[in-house]
């Protein structure tokens, strides 16, 4: 049995793992497999090249094809009776109605709890069945967690904000009764612990509520135009938690008589919600071919790619059924994602956008998701994918009909990062937190320094001015390089960072780079100098603008060695999994710490050692910040920010400093000439290999201890000598020699 095998692994699995030479799972797949093969919701934290990625997606691939292989087997739960399952789920009792609900109200498995944990907007639901006819009806909602509550009756038209328009009927916390947003003084308020009953007469047409067993006055007339819709209990609630009880367990407080349960109505009078997801297939239908799994969220192309490539290798002897696997991301033919996505998939990998526009045309259905991952959670957040993520986690099903929920995995740099925990708050259910990383730390096999660009002293940019082609910010600004301006040294500083690059190359006779810029742009220019300079430094760019097909190709032939340097935004290079990289060259600082930890975590992967050189500007430089509609395309207007441009100062010394304090520790700086300090101790360095001696380093170490190890070997000797000498004198009748 092999390790992963122990962990509850399919040996088909285990096998294809055994291939790739992971011989033991590394600390965060111990961690994290065992915890999402067990059903829980996993927030985690790594370093990168720990494995996170199969970390998820191999107990992923496994319940996907367990569950598949069920589903031909045919084990799956049937509706019973002649009653259809209600709001996709195969129970068939009044509950609360998980396709009838605001994106941030959840759902407890027995669809009798809801909670909202958003401080800012009211968050609310119906119960999947509602009453029509006649007849007098009870539930009881107890409120389980401090909170604003109101609850209610509504109609299926009505706002889920209760009591806000003519369609619902509400009973809040603060002992005020809402309509048509007419809050009125009633009744009592209540809180914690507090039982509310809720009492609707479609005979006479009225509702009413009471507080742990005592009745208020009438508190509504239901429009006459209601009296033939059904009316559907509901509720609404901000930072609050509410249980709710339609007469499946005795009440706490029974109504008076000629008030039945809900759950008691005769069936003549009850209709099921409208709002109900499509059949499921584990509710004895058959689930349609576009309605997947798994939604894996990257928020890059080739992360999707890398983790579709991770499931490929993992699903390599997984046979009958074949788990079906599709990559959607943007830049590519969406019709023949789309036709893919209609012949059948089980699992999908892809980007924010592409994902965002096939599930709005119905080419992704979300009614059959099992899995929710949101991979370098901070990075999509940052990109602005909150509200996409909301709507997404709103059209999942929280349970699916086998009666097992929707499991999310969120996996960020940093699980202390604010919008991430509170993603977690809201959407997660007691997620297991696994963090791997704690304090942010340099890995011993990196070593990173710093070279600061001084125009002042190095005045080499005297000389280099058409050599270089600069991002333009200074167009419009008439330099004279014999007064120097701020924006003379800015541009000085453009200048010399090309050259410095060119000198680190050449310094460590790097046969193979990441490179760093902060822009687009810049990777343009840089690329453009150092393929012209020499045809040597052969080179290619990875950013937003170039096209999908050519970001791709340009990887590939980073990878397969064709070209020696790779040229890269922080965003295009988040997650990249390339393996043995002995360089990184930060041309310069990223705007936030976290990505400097990304950009140097790139080296000394797998035990081998890296170098990461950073170079620094010790005056500010103006770069372009842009804040346009056309996020830069065509853009020229190189004011500052605050006076309505595109550019700011940026300070590199400070951003240093920043980093420096993150870490706790010093960055060794070295000057233009790069001899970058080796610790004796650490045996000979060769970046990008392992360490080939690891010890003291001292010649004949041995040898220059012989002569004290043997001075140590003969006073042991001697001091055993002495001892035994001692216990023979203290022996009765010894002979211990002629008499004095």
């Amino acid at each position: 049995m092999t390790a992963f095998e122990e962990f509850g692994v399919l040996p088909e699995i285990a096998k294809a793992v055994e291939e790739m030479e992971w011989n033991l799972p590394t600390d965060i797949q111990a961690e994290a497999i065992p915890a999402i093969l067990g059903g829980g919701d996993v927030l985690m934290a790594a370093e990168t090249g720990t494995g996170k990625t199969g970390a998820f997606c191999l107990p992923i691939l496994q319940i996907v094809w367990e569950t598949v292989r069920d589903q031909q087997m045919g084990k799956y739960p049937k509706p019973s009776g002649d009653q259809r399952a209600v709001g996709g789920s195969a129970n068939t009792k009044w509950g609360l109605n998980m396709y009838d609900r605001d994106p941030l109200m959840a759902i407890d498995p027995d669809l009798t709890t809801c909670q909202s944990r958003d401080q800012q907007a009211w968050q609310g639901c119906r119960a999947n069945r509602g009453l029509i006819n006649s007849g007098k009806y009870y539930y009881e909602a107890t409120v389980t967690d401090e909170g604003l509550c109101r609850v209610g009756w509504s109609t299926g038209k009505a706002n889920r904000d209760l009591g806000t328009d003519k369609f619902g009927y509400g009973f809040g916390g603060t002992g005020k009764k809402s309509w048509n947003k007419q809050f009125d003084s009633y009744g009592e308020s209540y809180g914690k612990d507090d039982v509310v009953g809720c009492f609707l007469d479609l005979h006479d047409g009225v509702v009413f509520f009471s507080k742990n067993g005592k009745i208020f006055a009438v508190a509504s007339n239901l429009d006459p135009q209601l009296r033939n819709a059904a009316v559907f209990p509901a509720v609404v609630l901000k930072n609050a938690e509410m249980h709710f009880n339609f007469g499946d367990q005795p009440f706490k407080f029974p109504p008076p008589d000629g008030f039945v349960a809900c759950s008691h109505a005769p069936a003549n009078n009850v209709v099921m919600s409208d709002a109900s997801a499509p059949a499921h297939p584990l509710a004895g239908g058959q689930s349609r071919p576009n309605a997947p799994m798994a939604i894996i969220l990257e928020p890059t192309r080739e992360l999707a790619e890398q983790a579709l490539a991770e499931i490929r290798r993992f699903k390599k002897y997984l046979k009958d059924p074949t788990v079906r696997e599709l990559c959607v991301v943007g830049g590519t033919n969406s019709r023949d994602q789309v036709d893919a996505l209609h012949q059948g998939v089980d699992i999908i990998v892809g980007t924010p956008g592409r994902l965002e526009d096939l599930v709005a045309s119905n080419d992704i259905l979300l009614n059959n998701i099992r899995f929710f991952v949101l991979d370098e959670a901070d990075g999509l957040l940052s990109q602005g994918n909150w509200a996409l993520i909301n709507r997404f986690h709103g059209k999942i099903p929280q349970v699916t009909p086998d009666g097992k929920r929707l499991q999310m995995i969120v996996c960020s740099a940093t699980l202390h990062n604010f919008e991430v925990k509170k993603l977690a708050d809201q959407m997660m259910r007691f997620p297991t937190w696994i963090d791997l990383k704690g304090q942010d730390s340099v890995p011993e096999t990196v070593h990173h320094v710093l070279v600061k660009i001084d125009p002042k002293t190095d005045l080499s940019w005297q000389n280099m001015k058409r050599s270089v082609q600069t991002d333009g910010v200074h167009s419009g600004d008439r330099l004279s390089f014999q007064n120097w301006t701020p924006e003379v040294l800015s541009e000085a500083v453009k200048l010399l960072k090309a050259e410095y690059v060119v000198a680190a190359v050449r310094k460590f006779n790097m046969d193979q780079a990441l490179i760093f810029c902060r822009t687009k742009l810049d990777c343009d220019n840089l690329e453009r100098y150092l393929t012209n300079i020499d045809r040597n430094l052969t080179c290619v760019c990875l950013h937003g603008d170039r096209k999908p097909q050519e970001r791709q190709q340009n990887l590939q032939a980073f990878k397969d060695a064709r070209v020696r340097f790779l040229i890269c935004t922080d965003v295009a290079a988040r997650g990249l999994d390339i393996r043995g990289i002995p360089f990184v060259i930060n041309v310069t600082l990223p705007d936030e710490v976290p990505n400097y930890i990304h950009r140097i975590g790139r080296v000394g992967r797998a035990e081998r050692m890296g170098l990461a050189i950073s170079l620094v500007a010790t005056v500010q430089e103006k770069v372009w910040y842009h804040t346009c509609q056309s996020k830069g395309q065509s853009c020229h207007n190189t004011r500052l920010k605050d006076e309505g441009g595109c550019c700011i100062w940026y300070n590199e010394v400070g951003l240093m400093g920043e980093i420096e304090e993150h870490l706790g520790v010093t960055v060794p700086e070295v000057g233009k000439e790069m001899n970058v300090p080796v610790d004796e101790f650490e045996g000979k360095v060769t970046y990008g290999q392992k360490r080939q001696a690891i010890g003291t380093g001292y010649k004949d170490h041995v040898g220059l201890l012989q002569a004290t190890v043997t001075q140590l070997a003969d006073l042991e000797k001697r001091a055993q000598t002495s001892f035994l000498q001692l216990r023979y004198l203290n022996v009765p009748g010894a002979n211990v020699g002629p008499q004095a």
